[in-house]
């Protein structure tokens, strides 16, 4: 586990179920990682938040994420919408995205994929089943990976320093 000092790593959850939000939340800042989360309900949201927009305009209180959770099917700009901005924006473009999502059809997949989605998992059903996959998915994407600073918008000048190093700070067992 990355033990670096420095900041906590944000997620930002885009989801509009707030069942999932709070079982997503509960994976992420009560297992074996904590995270600095960030969640919004919408597409539309999702892109005030990254672009520092409406109530999400002070980067210090939005700040840059290190990763993107989003589910696919939310009303008005849905996670496909988000994808095709975010990956056509230089500055957002090395932002990992994760879909999170119940879909299991082969055509938002595939799609999913065209758009630069960085991994496509289908949200298991029960409880239990949905809180693992999320830790897991915190395990890979904080503990075997290595991930650019603030997501990637260092380099584009819109994130933390380059030079900051970032952190998972483990959650107290239980």
């Amino acid at each position: 586990m990355t033990q670096a000092q420095g900041r906590l790593a944000v997620v930002l959850l885009v989801e509009d179920d707030p069942g999932d939000q709070e079982l997503t939340r509960r994976a992420l800042t009560e297992g074996l990682l904590r995270v600095d989360l960030r969640t919004v309900s919408d597409g539309e949201e999702a892109l005030e938040y990254l672009y520092h927009r409406g109530r999400h305009g002070d980067p210090a209180r939005s700040p840059a994420p290190d990763l993107v959770l989003m589910d696919l099917n939310m009303p008005g700009l849905d996670g496909r919408d988000v994808l095709r901005v975010v990956k056509a924006d230089a500055t957002l473009k090395s932002v990992p995205i994760v879909v999170l999502t119940t879909s299991r059809l082969e055509a938002d997949i595939l799609r999913s994929y065209d758009l630069g989605c960085n991994s496509f998992i289908t949200k298991p059903v029960g409880v239990e089943g949905f809180v693992r996959a999320v830790q897991d998915l915190g395990a890979y994407w904080f503990e075997l990976t290595t991930l650019p600073a603030g997501g990637g918008l260092a380099r584009a000048g819109a994130g933390p320093d380059a030079d900051s190093d970032l952190r998972v700070a483990p959650a107290e067992r239980r």
